[in-house]
């Protein structure tokens, strides 16, 4: 019997299911919210089913070296669009299946009906993300992107006032000057190597003459640059803290993963495109000081933030520039600890920016700046009843979340946060010979980022939770706290099982050392033969 077996089609399901689910949703009058939420959360209830599948299939020897290829529209590659499962997509659809089930359920009782098509916008930006972390085609790549930028657009607008237009209109004007870049980097690619397939790509750029590489590289130049602006490298991250403080937190959460989606773009095609030949390791070097430039540029803003959302768009760029140093230092091991680096900080900043919207319900609008000024002016508070206050269990509840969000942010013992640092300083220091001042370098601003996170958060601490003022025990739904507890629960769930977790990240860094084996893969994988036909 001919024809693809039915776990081959999983493969196109977390693309086409959003879609579809997505497009049904925009006639529902939005006055029947309930069916449009129960759509949307059987549909991340399906796409996480998938992406455990997925991942089980990918680490479990169901694919030959653990890759999936599906070959959309039949056409074999690289004339035709392939989509790829590996250990690391399967990951990542993972997290954001994860992710985006917590930020859904957060969502239900107050932020999902402020405005027009929350649903369908969630759904299609839940495309966008899971079709760039499949597909093998730098312009299918390209197209997810806007996909998922477009969708973008209308959620962070979503519930509209004037500091969000404000923020959103720098956010897509930003946005929409890197898909100019991304596609100009496209053509220059084209141009030069006659594919966009990105296992096609390694092979041919082994083979450029010396005129036709210096076009290449000016064009991966330029397709970097649009990379990572969504990356958050410095300069190019200057709109992220504004846009994030302006969001509404759930739609910040999911910014949060957006972010890492430019630093998983560079992951993948630059061990395709620049494992061989005379381009071999191009722009790692810039990359890595592009990155130590953006954990400086993200601890001065964290240091000099006051505002919660901007505080977590710093934390947001020093994790970027630590993962884009990690990338450009090399070497599988550092790559496999950045990243669990990369879920940890992912999980732990979602987690924080839900609680964002949580703890301005407990206090009154004039107890922030009676803090302030109870700070600048050093006056002590001295409460009548020093003793004997009982705690309702809302409070207790914010302050361990927000204990644990800032005990991984910062990178403090003894969650995820600390095994992910402990286990990059392992490797960088773990070599033959004198350790390389990068690698200090690297180390040292790293420890120096996580005390400006401690500085900045335990200030909020304060201010939020114990500082002077009128603080009124909120009220908190079901659907709020179970989100911010799934999130936080990975951590330590991350923290309980670093030893397996850590060995399959580093089996995901080892296979991306080997493009020869995605070249294989996906450039001998065949179209199935029309029904009756021949081998």
């Amino acid at each position: 019997m001919n024809g693809l077996p039915w776990t081959q089609h999983l493969i196109l399901l977390p693309i086409l299911l959003p879609l579809l689910a997505g497009a049904a949703l925009i006639p529902v009058n939005e006055a029947r919210h309930g069916l449009k939420f129960a759509v949307n959360l059987v549909c991340n209830l399906i796409l996480l089913a998938c992406a455990v599948t997925l991942f089980r299939f990918a680490d479990g020897g169901h694919w030959p070296d653990g890759l999936g290829v599906y070959l959309a529209a039949n056409w074999q590659a690289p004339f035709g669009i392939a989509l790829l499962v590996d250990r690391l997509s399967a990951l990542l659809l993972l997290l954001t299946a994860l992710l985006s089930l917590a930020v859904l359920v957060f969502s239900y009782r107050g932020w999902s009906r402020i405005g027009v098509h929350f649903h369908s916008l969630f759904l299609f930006l839940l495309m966008g993300i899971n079709g760039a972390f499949l597909t093998n085609d730098l312009f299918n790549l390209f197209v997810f992107f806007e996909v998922m930028l477009a969708a973008s657009y209308g959620l962070v607008l979503h519930g509209y006032n004037t500091t969000r237009i404000r923020a959103g209109m720098q956010y897509i004007a930003i946005n929409l000057v890197a898909s100019l870049l991304f596609l100009i980097g496209l053509a220059l690619i084209y141009a030069t190597t006659g594919t966009l397939n990105m296992a096609d790509l390694g092979p041919r750029v082994a083979a450029l003459a010396a005129d036709d590489l210096a076009l290449l590289q000016v064009g991966t130049v330029i397709l970097a640059l649009a990379f990572l602006t969504k990356g958050a490298m410095w300069p190019l991250g200057f709109w992220l803290p504004t846009t994030y403080a302006a969001a509404s937190p759930p739609v910040a959460a999911m910014l949060v993963l957006m972010t890492k989606v430019g630093v998983y773009a560079i992951v993948r095609v630059w061990p395709l495109a620049f494992s061989a030949g005379p381009a071999a390791g191009f722009g790692l070097e810039a990359l890595y000081w592009g990155g130590i430039a953006t954990i400086v540029f993200g601890s001065l803003g964290i240091l000099a933030s006051e505002e919660a959302g901007r505080v977590a768009g710093y934390g947001a760029i020093i994790s970027s520039g630590t993962l884009l140093a990690i990338v450009g230092y090399g070497g599988p091991a550092l790559l496999g600890v950045g990243l669990y680096y990369l879920l940890g900080a992912t999980l732990a900043m979602a987690a924080f920016l839900l609680l964002v919207g949580l703890t301005e319900r407990i206090r009154t609008p004039g107890a922030a700046l009676l803090a302030l000024t109870m700070e600048a002016f050093a006056i002590e508070e001295k409460p009548d009843e020093p003793v004997g206050v009982g705690i309702p269990a809302a409070m207790a509840f914010l302050g361990l979340a927000f204990a644990a969000s800032a005990l991984v942010i910062t990178g403090m013992p003894p969650l995820s946060g600390f095994v992910a640092k402990f286990s990059l300083f392992h490797v960088l220091l773990a070599v033959d010979g004198p350790v390389p001042w990068t690698a200090w370098t690297l180390i040292a601003l790293i420890l120096c980022a996580g005390l400006a996170a401690i500085i900045s958060l335990m200030r909020f601490g304060v201010r939020t939770f114990w500082a002077a003022g009128a603080v009124q025990p909120p009220s908190l739904q079901l659907s709020e706290a179970a989100p911010i507890s799934l999130l936080l629960g990975l951590c330590i769930a991350m923290t309980i099982l670093a030893a397996p977790l850590l060995d399959y990240l580093q089996r995901t860094a080892d296979m991306l050392a080997q493009p020869t084996r995605y070249v294989e893969r996906v450039l001998g994988e065949t179209a199935v033969p029309a029904p009756g036909s021949v081998r």
